[in-house]
C-alpha cells in the first residue's frame, strides 16, 4: 500500500510540474507572437529623472574598469545621474582601476564618489549604505561585472514612466559575455535565456509579476526607503526585495530590451558555489514568506511562494523519488533475468512492465519540454537559434540541468546547518572573475 501510494504522489507531481511548464511555455510563446515584430525606436521621453546608479565591488579589479566605462558612457542626460561606486572591504587594485577610469578629462564633470567602504552587512549592507547618501530619485544597481548596454538605463527608465504609481521598480535582461568559452559557459547561457525570454516574460505577460535581478534594474529611492531598504543577512538580496515590493501590491516592470552583459563561472566549482548561494538564499526567500499564504497579503506573493515552494521542494523531491522509482525497478528487471520469481517492488500491475512504461513516458515529455523551453528562448534572440544549441540543450538536460537537484539538496543541508550552528551569512560570496 505504502508503494502505491508513494507512486500516485510521484507522478501526479511530475505531472503537475509538466503542465507548469507547458503554462508558463504558453505564456511566454504568447508574448513573443505580440512584440517580436515590434520596432525599437529610441524617442526623447516625456521627463527624464535623476538617477543614483550604485556598484557594489568587492575584489573586482579585472572587471571594474570596463563596467565603469560603460557607465559612464549610458545614453541618458549625463547630469541625471549620479555614479557611486563603492570598493567594499577590497584588498586588490578595485579602489585604484576605479579612480584611473574616473579621472580621465573625458569625465571631469560627471558626478562620480567613489566610496572605499570598511562595513559589513556584503552586498545588501552596501546598498543601505548607498540609500543614505543617494540623491536620485531612482536607484540603479549594476554589479562590477554587468556591462549596460548604451540604452539600457533609457529602457528602464522608459518603462517605469508608463505607469510610475504603479510601476516603483523596472528590471532588463543580463547576457553572458562569455557563453562560448567551454561547455559550462554554453549551458549557462542556455539557462539564462530561458529563464529570462521564458519565465520573466511569462510571469509578467500573465501576472504582472516582475522578480528584481541582482544587476541591471532600477527602482524608486523614496519607496525602498519606506519598506526599510534590503534586509541584511539575504543571500538573495534582490529576490528578498521583490517580495517586500509584492506585499505592498506595487509592481516590479519587465523592460525587456534593457540588456546587460555579465560574465559567468567558467569553471564547475566556482559554478556550484555560487548557485548554492543562490539556491540556500531561495529557501531563506521561501521560509520566509510562508506565513502569507495564510494571511490578506497581495495575491502575487501569495503566487509566488507557490512556485518557491514548489520549484525548490515539492518537484524536486519528486524528480528524485521518480529518479529512486525507476532505478531500483530497473536494477529488479535486470536481476530477474537470473531470479524470474523476483517481482518489481513498485509496479501498476502483475505484468510489473506498466510503471517503467510510464516513468519512461515522464522522462521523454520532461526532456521535450526541456529542450522546447531553451529552443523557443534561442528564438527570440537573434544568432542564437542553430542547430548546435538543439544538441546542446539535449546534452545539458542529461548533465548540467541535473546539478540543479545536487545543489538544492546541499543548499537544504547547509542552510539548515547554518541555522542550528547560528553561523553568519552576510559577508561577500566571491564569484571568480575573468579577462575578457
Amino acid at each position: 500500500m505504502t508503494t502505491e501510494i508513494l507512486m500516485a504522489v510521484t507522478l501526479l507531481s511530475i505531472w503537475l510540474s509538466i503542465l507548469l511548464g507547458m503554462f508558463t511555455l504558453a505564456g511566454a510563446v504568447k508574448f513573443w507572437l505580440k512584440n517580436s515584430q515590434t520596432r525599437v525606436r529610441i524617442a526623447t521621453l516625456r521627463r527624464y529623472p535623476t538617477v543614483s546608479i550604485v556598484v557594489p565591488a568587492h575584489n573586482e579589479a579585472l572587471v571594474i574598469g570596463e563596467t565603469v566605462k560603460a557607465l559612464l558612457r549610458l545614453n541618458y542626460p549625463s547630469d541625471k545621474i549620479e555614479l557611486l561606486l563603492y570598493s567594499d572591504n577590497s584588498t586588490d587594485d578595485t579602489t585604484a582601476v576605479m579612480k584611473e577610469v574616473v579621472s580621465h578629462p573625458l569625465y571631469a564633470s560627471r558626478q562620480v564618489k567613489i566610496i572605499n567602504r570598511q562595513g559589513t552587512g556584503g552586498k545588501a549592507g552596501v546598498l543601505n549604505d548607498a540609500l543614505k547618501i543617494a540623491r536620485g530619485e531612482y536607484i540603479a544597481v549594476y554589479d562590477a561585472d554587468a556591462m549596460p548596454e548604451a540604452n539600457a538605463l533609457y529602457f528602464l527608465v522608459k518603462k517605469i514612466l508608463e505607469d510610475p504609481k504603479r510601476y516603483v521598480a523596472a528590471f532588463g535582461r543580463n547576457k553572458t559575455r562569455n557563453a562560448k568559452q567551454n561547455f559550462l559557459t554554453r549551458c549557462i547561457n542556455q539557462e539564462i535565456i530561458v529563464t529570462q525570454r521564458i519565465q520573466h516574460i511569462a510571469t509578467w505577460e500573465m501576472f504582472r509579476i516582475g522578480r528584481i535581478p541582482g544587476t541591471n534594474f532600477i527602482v524608486q529611492r523614496d519607496f525602498v526607503q519606506q519598506i526599510g531598504g534590503w534586509r541584511l543577512g539575504a543571500l538573495t538580496e534582490d529576490t528578498d526585495i521583490s517580495f517586500k515590493i509584492m506585499q505592498t501590491g506595487k509592481l516590479i516592470a519587465l523592460a525587456y530590451n534593457s540588456e546587460a552583459f555579465q560574465q559567468e563561472p567558467e569553471h564547475l566549482r566556482d559554478y556550484y558555489y555560487q548557485r548554492l548561494r543562490w539556491a540556500k538564499g531561495n529557501y531563506q526567500v521561501v521560509l520566509l514568506n510562508d506565513k502569507h499564504l495564510f494571511d490578506h497579503t497581495n495575491w502575487r506573493v501569495k503566487l509566488e511562494v507557490i512556485y518557491y515552494t514548489c520549484t525548490y521542494f515539492w518537484f524536486n523531491a519528486a524528480i528524485i523519488l521518480s529518479n529512486f522509482i525507476f532505478l531500483i525497478n530497473f536494477t529488479c528487471w535486470c536481476l530477474a533475468f537470473f531470479n524470474p520469481t523476483l517481482k518489481l517492488p513498485f509496479a501498476l500491475d502483475q505484468s510489473n512492465i506498466y510503471m517503467m512504461q510510464v516513468l519512461l513516458l515522464n522522462w521523454v515529455l520532461m526532456v521535450i519540454l526541456y529542450m522546447l523551453q531553451i529552443n523557443i528562448a534561442m528564438a527570440t534572440q537573434y544568432g542564437q537559434a542553430t542547430t548546435g544549441q538543439i544538441w546542446l540543450s539535449l546534452l545539458s538536460y542529461f548533465t548540467y540541468s541535473q546539478l540543479f537537484i545536487v545543489v538544492s539538496l546541499h543548499a537544504l543541508l547547509q542552510m539548515l546547518a547554518d541555522k542550528l550552528l547560528k553561523r553568519d551569512q552576510t559577508h561577500w560570496v566571491k564569484t571568480k572573475r575573468f579577462i575578457d
